[in-house]
């Protein structure tokens, strides 16, 4: 007889909540993480409502208003999560990337996301620490930010039934079995992959690309940022699926600190810091605010995004393994669509009735169903 009814392989945001959910639905699960430390541990915690496909869309909007939703408990019981909302400006360079802007906006408002145009007056007035000349800029003041290993943690720690953790590397699944590097078995009715770039290393068919990224964190200084500011270009940026690319893209710390990002190198598991390309992701950054060339970075580092073709996650039951479902390949966007990816999972492998539509993420788009 299984001991758990659920074993999830993976404790970053994506298994926490997904964990999470089925602990709210009475299911006895157990958590595997290996603390090898993956995108979670690494992004910014950039909550935002992306708007490039219907089906990413449905995925980060109904995820934004769960965070919002849990935002009371977090505020209480685990105050480090540091939620926080700060709203973004998608900010525009020029009049091509403004009609971009007005573009945005019908997308978003067309799904009833508050959202608004800002001149680039009312831009220099609401940031000043952007440089002159820039064309205004779309304001979303639902999106939001949090600390994302502090939240992960707080979603294993206060599901309604008790969440069994194990700090333990699996390295291989066997049907309901999970076994792990010192040769223990973990069973359980079924299994969910949550592991990220690492997901390959179970189910190589799976096809999901390391997508590097860098960050860095200045010291305090006394000029603010009310908002997250992005350019507009980012998302042009964000979907190459060669080359290396940069994008400006800064968040307000709680701390008076600036978090900074963004690049992307594909095919790449070396986690050094690569300079060339730091240094153009801050030269970006420093044409859109000057003066953060007089701060200080105190700190560089690198992660993974785990990226699939079409951008999408694949989500739901393995087509090939009855036993086994995945919830992987979520990119730059697992914190933030973390809450909506939990709600798929827990309704497949429930049996319940889907919150949206699961076709756009599910795995058989990538791995056919087994007819043998």
């Amino acid at each position: 007889m299984a001991t758990y009814d659920i074993i999830v392989i993976g404790a970053g945001i994506v298994g926490a909540a997904c964990a999470h959910a089925l602990a709210d639905a009475g299911q006895r699960v157990l958590v595997l993480d290996a603390r090898l430390g993956g995108a979670t541990n690494a992004g910014m915690g950039h909550l935002v409502v992306m708007d490039d496909n219907p089906a990413e869309l449905a995925l980060s909007q109904a995820s934004l208003t769960q965070w919002h939703a849990w935002a009371p408990r977090m505020a209480a019981e685990a105050p480090d999560t540091a939620f926080n909302t700060c709203g973004t400006l998608w900010v525009a360079q020029d009049a091509e990337e403004m009609q971009e802007a007005e573009h945005k906006r019908e997308r978003l408002q067309a799904y009833r996301i508050a959202c608004d145009l800002l001149s680039a007056q009312q831009l220099a007035t609401l940031e000043p620490v952007l440089r002159p000349g820039l064309h205004g800029a779309l304001r979303v003041g639902g999106d939001s930010m949090v600390y994302a290993p502090n939240a992960a943690e707080w979603l294993l720690g206060h599901a309604a039934k008790p969440i069994h953790i194990e700090a333990l590397r699996a390295t291989r699944i066997e049907g309901r079995r999970v076994v792990c590097t010192d040769g223990s078995v973990r069973e359980g009715g079924a299994v969910l992959l949550a592991a990220g770039i690492h997901a390959t290393q179970f189910c190589p068919e799976l096809p999901i690309r390391p997508k590097k990224g860098h960050l860095a964190i200045t010291d305090r200084g006394s000029a603010a940022v009310r908002y997250q500011l992005v350019e507009l270009g980012y998302v042009k940026n964000a979907h190459q699926s060669e080359g290396t690319s940069v994008a400006f893209n800064l968040q307000p710390r709680p701390t008076g600190q600036w978090l900074l990002g963004s690049s992307r190198q594909f095919d790449t598991l070396d986690p050094a810091v690569d300079n060339a390309v730091l240094a153009r992701m801050l030269r970006r950054a420093i044409d859109y605010v000057p003066s953060l060339a007089e701060r200080n970075a105190i700190r560089t580092w690198t992660g993974f995004r785990a990226a699939t073709p079409d951008g999408l996650p694949i989500i739901g039951r393995h087509p090939e393994h009855p036993h086994l479902w995945l919830a992987v390949g979520h990119e730059g966007l697992g914190v933030t669509t973390a809450p909506a990816t939990a709600s798929l999972i827990a309704s497949s492998m429930l049996g319940t009735a889907p919150p949206m539509d699961p076709a756009p993420y599910a795995p058989t788009r990538f791995v056919q169903e087994c007819t043998a």
